[in-house]
């Protein structure tokens, strides 16, 4: 059964996010999806004051532009929150809009190179396991975490490029496709990534009526899980909320 969430956009500023918690947690919303883009909300920060000013609500982040954090840290921060709050978070890496990146000092040559190295070990730290890892970015000298989670939460790749979602079919629990309308682009991507691996999507909505149809045809497409989102004008979620729920 495909998982239907709404996302709390950025453009909203952070004193808000209580409130929507609030709203989605007593309409029943399965699934409340942060961002994390340059200059706005930290991801892991909105997620951890979402998960505990709820009970239920399961929050995604999509996503974590791997240039701004060791993935040492990475692991550490999210394997908190799964610790504290099992079973609720699902995580997103990507390697972030390149402009913004050059613009905090962060960028490198090889974006899918450092996506790729910075998702392997986090997962693998979030495993339990002990890394060794000299790559061309990542390096890491025996490092394991004294706290991970007994269930690793789930871990996403976004993605928008054929290589891009391969690369999540090859090394995470799926892809978060960014932005999509046409159902013909998740059947793409569930035919790069596989049977095995899941595939979420962000889809804008400026008409709450078109709800239903529009889960129900990316549903059709392969679709795991389908996260509604408003325009940058109108970001407000309950609208929609009320449309899922």
């Amino acid at each position: 059964m495909t998982a239907v969430g709404v996302v709390f956009r950025p453009q909203s500023p952070p004193e808000e996010l209580r409130s929507v918690v609030e709203y989605a947690e007593q309409a029943g919303l399965a699934e409340l999806w942060l961002w994390e883009d340059c200059f706005l909300e930290g991801g892991l920060t909105a997620a951890a004051l979402a998960l505990a000013w709820s009970t239920r609500l399961r929050v995604g982040v999509g996503l974590l532009p791997v240039p701004l954090r060791n993935p040492a840290l990475a692991a550490m921060e999210i394997a908190t929150l799964a610790r504290v709050f099992p079973d609720r978070l699902t995580m997103v890496l990507g390697h972030g809009v390149q402009d913004w990146m050059a613009q905090v000092g962060a960028a490198v040559e090889s974006p899918m190179t450092l996506l790729r190295e910075h998702t392997v070990a986090v997962r693998a730290l979030l495993a339990g396991e002990t890394v060794d890892v000299s790559g061309r970015y990542v390096h890491l000298d025996r490092v394991a975490l004294d706290w991970p989670p007994a269930t690793p939460p789930t871990l996403l790749i976004g993605a928008r490029g054929p290589r891009s979602v391969a690369l999540a079919g090859e090394v995470s629990d799926g892809v978060l496709l960014d932005s999509v309308v046409d159902p013909a682009v998740v059947r793409r991507a569930r035919e790069l990534v596989g049977p095995d691996r899941q595939v979420a999507v962000y889809t804008e909505i400026s008409d709450p009526a078109v709800v239903s149809d529009r889960v129900a045809e990316l549903a059709d497409a392969g679709a795991d899980t389908v996260i509604l989102q408003a325009t940058e004008h109108d970001p407000d979620p309950r609208p929609l909320i009320d449309a899922v729920t």
